[in-house]
């Protein structure tokens, strides 16, 4: 038996790197507000930097600051149509988290990705944002991406009262939350199993 015992206690300071699935809702939380918002710790990496690239592409500003980034908002109705389409790269949190933001502009967009990204299903988003009055096409096979979004027909979503999740997903929660910010009347997701808060806490510091 071996037992190792310190001089001395170890002190120090430790930098955690940023959640991936916060910093995601930060930003389109930032985005959507009106000013300047300050993220510390945004979470490095290809998927995060996917949703900061569509952001950009929607005309909401996007700078480096001390320790993070800067964003300034659009407010709720100040995004602006893309140029072409939206490159959500590999993330299948930027595609179905923008997609409850799209689904309520007043412009044409559509959400592609890399072959992975247009493999999966997206069924799950489409489904509940249809009933809220979007109009969602899933251009690939099988509900899958390209997804091309058109103004609603009565120019905005409805509330979506007690809508029960088919399988739990922060994904697909998180798209209806963000929808209804837009919506008329109240929404309320129902879940099979808990899932993360990620968005209703990031809806709280804004």
């Amino acid at each position: 038996m071996v037992i190792l015992s310190a001089e001395r206690p170890i002190r120090g300071t430790v930098d955690l790197p940023g959640d991936k699935s916060i910093s995601h809702r930060a930003a389109i939380m930032a985005a959507l507000a009106s000013g300047e918002t300050q993220i510390q710790g945004y979470a490095p990496g290809t998927d995060a930097q996917a949703t900061l690239n569509c952001l950009m592409a929607l005309g909401v500003g996007v700078s480096s600051a001390a320790s993070g980034i800067s964003i300034r908002g659009s407010s709720l109705s100040g995004l602006k149509p893309p140029d072409g389409h939206l490159n959500c790269m590999n993330s299948g949190t930027t595609m179905r988290l923008l997609s409850g933001v799209l689904a309520a502009q007043r412009f044409p967009s559509v959400l592609t990705g890399d072959s992975s990204l247009r493999s999966r299903p997206m069924a799950r988003i489409v489904e509940p944002l249809t009933k809220m009055g979007a109009r969602v096409c899933a251009e690939g096979d099988s509900n899958t991406a390209p997804l091309a979004f058109f103004p609603p027909k009565e120019h905005r979503l409805r509330g979506l009262d007690c809508y029960r999740l088919p399988v739990a997903s922060a994904q697909v929660k998180s798209c209806i939350l963000l929808a209804a910010l837009f919506a008329d009347g109240a929404t309320s997701v129902v879940e099979p199993v808990l899932t993360r808060d990620h968005i209703v806490w990031s809806a709280r510091d804004f």
